[in-house]
């Protein structure tokens, strides 16, 4: 009796409370493309382990593949929303970037499935993600924010290259993202744990060093 009255109230908290609803939508939905892939992924499933209904999934995101944009949206949001919060523009140029190289590295450490949707839409040349005027315009923040530590760095001499700043993004999302995408097989082939805390202060350390020191030099890479 009681399981039943249990089971009761949480159908009717989901009911009043949609926002909870597709929030959990979404948090499995992510499990799930993460584990199989957005090919592989169910939506029977992803409504079975919601104790949500399908027709509820694609009442809130239209289908599988605005439920896959929505997990992506929201994955990009998260380490958007990190950057934003650094308060980056009041620090010196230098520092400032040492920070966001620092941030963006322990977000791709705590969150592995983050590099694998990635991963996952890559897969897919990012047919979905081009859907997206959301995904377009929020990463474009991450490239002002940037500009602004490059600008200040070149109007202070705390750096001499100049630099894109989508080449510099990417640059530093490379060295971030590949030793989670890669740390398997990196581990398999050099029998290194990229997970042990020791190597990743090292890891941390050497490529904000050498970023760094990149902008430091005179050179250009327009």
């Amino acid at each position: 009796m009681r399981k039943t009255q249990s089971v009761k109230t949480e159908s009717r908290s989901r009911k009043n409370d949609p926002d909870a609803t597709k929030e959990n939508i979404l948090r499995i939905a992510s499990e799930e493309f993460v584990a199989s892939g957005f090919a592989g992924a169910r939506v029977d499933e992803i409504a079975e382990r919601t104790k949500t209904s399908k027709r509820m999934i694609y009442y809130y995101f239209g289908g599988k593949e605005g439920l896959y944009l929505a997990v992506l949206e929201q994955a990009y949001t998260k380490i958007r929303s990190l950057e934003g919060a650094l308060d980056l523009q009041n620090m010196p140029p230098v520092q400032a970037m040492r920070k966001l190289i620092e941030s963006t590295f322990d977000h791709d450490d705590q969150n592995p499935d983050f590099v694998r949707l990635v991963s996952v839409e890559n897969i897919h040349r990012a047919e979905n993600m081009k859907r997206s005027s959301v995904l377009s315009e929020m990463n474009i923040v991450v490239i002002d924010i940037i500009s602004d530590i490059l600008r200040r760095g070149y109007e202070d001499g705390s750096f001499l290259r100049k630099v894109d700043p989508i080449d510099l993004h990417m640059m530093i999302s490379a060295q971030c993202f590949f030793r989670v995408s890669n740390r398997y097989t990196f581990g398999a082939i050099f029998n290194r744990d990229l997970t042990e805390e020791g190597t990743k202060t090292r890891h941390k350390s050497m490529i904000c060093d050498a970023i760094i020191a990149f902008l430091k030099t005179p050179g250009t890479g327009e």
